[in-house]
């Protein structure tokens, strides 16, 4: 299988392509602006690195060629969203998994859905990311949409737990390498289980939180 992460410079693109190359026979497309400046090769034989940036269309169907999985790490830009689902329509890539982020749907109750509404529920990214996912969710794509809760580092927690669209958000907080390790199931898995599906990502045990612990 083939695997296109788009973003591959960033923090859960790196974990989970290390994750990939560890742990799977998968091989890698690896696209980012500025990507043979910002990514270094570790396996020549399964690793292609691609310079352009989610508008590139012409950059976007190279990477696209024989490619079985898009994951696409930052959906924070409509144009660029669309125009990632366009092109996977035209390349014939059926299969997307997207990072969002939590309260798309005002799904986050309680003490820290109130924390998270002051922090980012009237912000531009919200509304961004509401209309990204929107289009995701029309699409005919075989997506999943990943809504991630607030993200820290730790190397020695990669637990994770899962809510479904309609179901209240729980969780003020989630490791980047958990998240990491939630994409890798996603890819690795030889079922359909979250196919066409929207889910809230947090760590087992944050639902007791008011708001993440890493914010003091």
């Amino acid at each position: 299988m083939k695997i296109l992460i788009l973003g591959a410079a960033g923090q859960v693109a790196r974990l989970l392509r290390e994750k990939l190359l560890n742990e799977s026979s998968n091989d890698l497309v690896l696209y980012a602006r500025n990507a043979k400046e910002r990514i270094e090769v570790s396996d020549a034989a399964r690793e292609t690195v691609i310079d352009g940036d989610f508008l590139d269309t012409k950059q976007l169907q190279e990477a696209m060629t024989g490619v079985d999985v898009v994951y696409l790490n930052d959906m924070g830009d409509v144009k660029a969203v669309q125009n990632v689902v366009e092109q996977m329509d035209k390349a014939g890539v059926k299969r997307f998994i997207g990072a969002s982020i939590l309260g798309i749907y005002n799904e986050v109750s309680g003490e820290f859905g109130e924390w998270n509404q002051q922090m980012i529920g009237s912000s531009p990214r919200m509304q961004i990311q509401k209309d990204t996912a929107k289009l995701v969710e029309e699409s005919d794509l075989d997506y999943t949409l990943l809504r991630l809760t607030w993200l820290y580092n730790d190397d020695q927690q990669a637990a994770y737990a899962v809510t479904r669209k309609g179901e209240p958000f729980v969780g003020a907080q989630i490791t980047r390498q958990a998240v990491a390790q939630a994409i890798f199931d996603i890819i690795t898995s030889d079922d359909s289980t979250y196919i066409n599906e929207s889910l809230g990502l947090s760590e087992p045990g944050s639902e007791k939180l008011s708001k993440p612990s890493f914010m003091g």
